[in-house]
């Protein structure tokens, strides 16, 4: 797997999309298997989330995701918790969304959440590497404000 495109925690992957548009609406290619983003897939989901609402944190020992926000804007916040990594507690703030369509992918032990931006719910795809396993979920949880993330978030609704 290749490094992305303007990222700076080590191991994600940002992968810009092209909408080729014309007078009937666009046309925007997300994932080709040629791509090589996720070393296995293994489920794909989708989730609604309402204006201002906040998502975070959690993370995952093993599983890699790949996101992609198909309508409305967020601001991605992603928390290297990975020791081992040149970018070890380090942050990076993502704005993606319709206005500016790509691919994140997240790999494993980096914490991760978003804030909906704007008046719009945001509409957001997810695929993992590993199924989820409800007897035995690959997840961990941190609450959005934790002290020892210190995490800009704007002040709205939080979840």
């Amino acid at each position: 797997m290749d490094e992305g495109k303007d990222s700076w925690i080590d191991g994600v992957i940002i992968k810009p999309l092209i909408k080729h548009c014309d007078e009937r609406g666009y046309f925007l290619e997300v994932l080709r298997d040629d791509d090589n983003l996720l070393p296995r897939f293994g489920q794909s989901s989708f989730t609604m989330t309402y204006p201002g609402v906040i998502k975070a944190f959690h993370w995952h020992e093993k599983q890699y995701d790949l996101w992609f926000i198909c309508k409305g804007e967020a601001m991605v916040s992603l928390y290297d918790m990975r020791e081992e990594s040149p970018t070890y507690n380090q942050k990076q703030i993502i704005f993606a969304g319709e206005r500016e369509p790509m691919l994140i992918v997240i790999p494993p032990r980096v914490a991760h959440g978003y804030q909906v931006l704007g008046s719009e719910p945001v509409y957001l795809f997810y695929h993992t590497t590993m199924s989820y396993d409800r007897e035995n979920p690959d997840e961990g949880r941190i609450p959005y404000d934790d002290p020892s993330i210190d995490f800009p978030w704007s002040d709205k609704i939080r979840e």
